[in-house]
């Protein structure tokens, strides 16, 4: 068929490969950080000039890196918003991030529509200080002129596709990508316009959701856009994942998702219900602890890298003596304990040593994550194969552990960037839907990841009993605390 591009702009950089059409196989790739300086020279993350994004996109995609390419997708950090005015200027810079200025507007949207169970039976999530939703209340109570100015409201991926197109007057948007936003429903498909009054005290133009294979546009040099998506979409669409499929982010803090063939609505905010970029939902449970638990414990140990703290960890058994970790060190979000603190139970003369704690450290990690993965299977999502990413996956005290402890094959792809593949995946379905070879039910069959894949083995009985141990712990010490 051809060749199509996948453009990942992520909070720091703008990342691009160049994909057959057939088989997904990468042919050239390129990159370029984002100039992201506040104009009088004091770097402000959360506030960004949607310029940056394109100075940074014409930079990767420079020494005619998309010479000969049909079709680009393109995928973005989630939970920027780009307000723009009646003629399409931005009004202020882009909101983007973790926004911590945000966190009251959080907690007063939530009691506005009457609690936590009326936002997840509205848009299914209940509002994050990230989300767009949560920046419009910020807006509009401290920067109100602006916001009364604010006519038309973009996501990242909206606004490069609108400026890649040309700035025309049809703007669009992806259900994966409106998903997050706090005003869109994946249950019903639809916007909740009045969600956006009550954040920003006004109605605004809101980007059309398009399909998953349907095209946003074509450039007038005969580059057809697909529809765009969230990074989070995108680089499930990249891995290829699907029904049984759950992936695990091993970051500072954790996240698990699987694929889904419906919303799931859940009344204590401990589940996102997102749509994914092909038709499907995406699920996602959140931890506050991850990698940051695997990092306080090395420096309490005083080992330098976590290469070390792994090594440490393999010369304990599984159990680690009967120590058990709590990783609660930032509160926790899954369960909702978000001012509790972290525990160490079980210390024994003979489980006092070094290696037993680091791997009690692992263990305990892995468990808070194999909590969240109950919370989805509790709800019936089936969960067979699970792949693990973030430079932590490759440790090898995580490898021997999590097969066991999630109680499933856990697969380990090698780092690639499969935010960008995906959104060259769906450039690559756009193409082909548009010249009649594809089905816009269907997306194009690429190779999967490059991966080790683990089982768990004679190992099962071994984890089970550990997260039972880990699940005893937690039980006696925060009684109750999933059924709250």
């Amino acid at each position: 068929m051809g060749i199509v591009a996948g453009l990942d702009s992520s909070s720091d950089f703008t990342r691009i490969v160049v994909c057959d059409t057939d088989t997904g196989a990468v042919l050239r790739q390129g990159y370029a950080p984002h100039p992201v300086e506040a104009p009088d020279g004091a770097p402000r993350p959360s506030d960004v000039d949607p310029q940056a994004w394109l100075l940074s996109l014409g930079e990767a995609a420079g020494g005619g890196l998309l010479e000969g390419v049909q079709a680009i997708g393109v995928s973005s950090q989630q939970n920027a918003v780009v307000p723009l005015d009646a003629q399409g200027n931005t009004v202020r810079p882009a909101m983007t991030g973790g926004d911590k200025r945000t966190q009251i507007a959080a907690a007063d949207l939530v009691d506005a529509l009457g609690g936590r169970e009326a936002w997840a039976q509205a848009v299914g999530c209940v509002p994050q200080a990230a989300q767009p939703v949560t920046k419009l209340r910020w807006l509009a109570k401290n920067e109100p002129e602006n916001a009364g100015r604010t006519a038309v409201l973009l996501q990242a991926h909206d606004w490069l596709v609108w400026q890649l197109l040309g700035r025309p007057v049809r703007r669009t948007t992806d259900r994966g990508g409106a998903s997050g936003t706090g005003y869109w429903s994946a249950a019903t498909g639809g916007y909740r316009p009045d969600l956006v009054e009550l954040a920003l005290g006004h109605q605004a133009m809101l980007p059309e959701v398009i399909g998953p294979a349907e095209a946003a546009g074509t450039t007038p040099e005969g580059l057809l856009i697909s529809a765009g998506t969230g990074e989070t979409m995108a680089a499930a669409f990249g891995l290829g994942i699907g029904l049984g499929d759950a992936v695990v982010s091993l970051g500072a803090s954790g996240s698990v998702m699987a694929v889904h063939p419906e919303p799931l609505a859940d009344q204590s905010g401990m589940i996102t219900s997102l749509a994914d970029a092909t038709g499907m939902h995406l699920p996602v449970v959140t931890t506050l602890n991850a990698v940051r638990t695997l990092r306080g414990t090395a420096e309490l140990l005083g080992l330098p890298d976590l290469e070390s703290l792994s090594e440490l960890a393999m010369k304990s058994t599984p159990g680690s003596h009967g120590l058990v970790m709590l990783p609660y060190l930032e509160g926790e979000r899954t369960p909702n304990l978000p001012h509790t603190a972290g525990t160490i139970a079980g210390l024994r003369r003979e489980s006092m040593r070094p290696e037993h704690l680091a791997r009690a450290a692992f263990e305990g990690m892995l468990c808070g994550l194999g909590d969240a993965l109950d919370v989805l299977r509790g709800r019936g999502v089936d969960v067979r194969r699970i792949f693990l990413l973030g430079p932590a996956a490759e440790l090898p005290a995580v490898q021997a552990a999590a097969p066991s402890l999630f109680a499933a094959q856990v697969v380990v792809p090698q780092p690639a960037d499969y935010t960008a593949i995906g959104a060259a995946r769906q450039a690559a379905w756009a193409l082909g839907v548009s010249q009649g070879t594809l089905d816009p039910r269907t997306p194009p069959a690429w190779q999967g990841p490059v991966a080790q894949v683990l089982e768990p083995g004679e190992e099962l009985p071994v984890g089970q009993a550990v997260r039972q141990q880990f699940t005893a712990v937690r039980e006696q010490t925060h009684p109750g605390a999933f059924q709250g």
